[in-house]
């Protein structure tokens, strides 16, 4: 069996392990809109030539396998050439739904190119493992409107097949990585509704998309009109009592000026008025001060 489809139906429970145990040569295992619960199992880790990953819309919770780099067929490009040749024995003509770049599309004779992995819309938490970036032949990437946390992983810059990226309605935080801006096929990106902080990288994919791809975080930088100018400059947090202080220094401003006047006039009036020889020597000296100042 190399394609199990029981999308759009009721069932619900765990997903069982005998999928990841007795269906080794699956290329698409789609189980989006059920009503699916618990845990990924890591047995799903085991289908190593899977191409299409669709388990969206369910009740999944717990945290994404680490092991989700043992799908092969999503890593190597070449690799998954091999298991193309799965598709060449069918005998009818296969149409699946796949939903990439915000859009449900069906696809049939172009399906053996198509790599995509969807997990939006469930209950996942946790953060993206790192292990996920070693999927360099993935397409299409969507885990929005989850309860994932954490920091985008550094290194999604190298997943330089992807074309597609969701992560919108999650609990993310922590800078965009400057690596997604080498994502030159990246045509779809949807980061809104998160906890992103910082300058939005620069990249000639990333200022051509909408700013509502980047809305509901706390980014600045194109396309977002708020700009990152003095980003990183701290602003001091404005006293409440900021009038009251100017008044206070503005009090003990007078009363210095006054205080060194009054000191400065008796150290100089004081000891004339005291003293009545040093009284007339003074005003000898400015007798002869004048006098000289008249013969000019």
């Amino acid at each position: 069996l190399v394609v199990f489809d029981i999308g759009e139906n009721g069932f619900s429970g765990n997903i069982p392990a005998w999928i990841g145990e007795k269906l080794l040569r699956n290329l698409i295992l789609r189980l989006r809109s059920n009503k699916f619960d618990g845990q990924i199992p890591a047995e799903l880790c085991r289908l190593t030539s899977l191409h299409i990953l669709d388990l969206s819309h369910n009740n999944f919770s717990g945290t994404l396998p680490r092991c989700i780099n043992n799908l092969t067929a999503m890593m190597n490009q070449e690799n998954s050439m091999e298991t193309d040749k799965e598709y060449d024995t069918f005998t009818i003509e296969l149409s699946i739904l796949v939903v990439m770049k915000g859009r449900e599309l069906a696809y049939n004779t172009m399906l053996k190119l198509v790599r995509c992995m969807d997990l939006s819309g469930n209950n996942l938490s946790g953060d993206i493992p790192e292990e996920m970036t070693n999927l360099l032949a993935l397409q299409s990437l969507n885990l929005s409107h989850n309860f994932l946390a954490g920091k985008i992983p550094e290194n999604v810059g190298a997943m330089r097949s992807l074309e597609s990226i969701d992560f919108s309605g999650n609990l993310l935080s922590g800078r965009i990585p400057q690596s997604i801006s080498s994502l030159t096929f990246l045509s779809h990106l949807n980061l809104s509704d998160n906890n992103l902080t910082g300058k939005i990288p620069l990249g000639t994919q990333l200022q051509g998309f909408n700013a509502s791809c980047f809305a509901g975080n706390n980014l600045c930088g194109a396309p977002l009109p708020k700009n990152c100018t003095d980003q990183n400059v701290p602003i001091p947090a404005e006293n409440e009592n900021g009038s009251e202080d100017e008044d206070e220094m503005g009090y003990w401003l007078y009363v210095s000026t006054a205080f060194g006047f009054v000191v400065g006039f008796w150290c100089v009036i004081g000891p004339l008025l005291i003293n009545r020889r040093w009284r007339y020597k003074y005003c000898h000296f400015l007798d002869r001060i004048i006098a000289k100042l008249g013969c000019l």
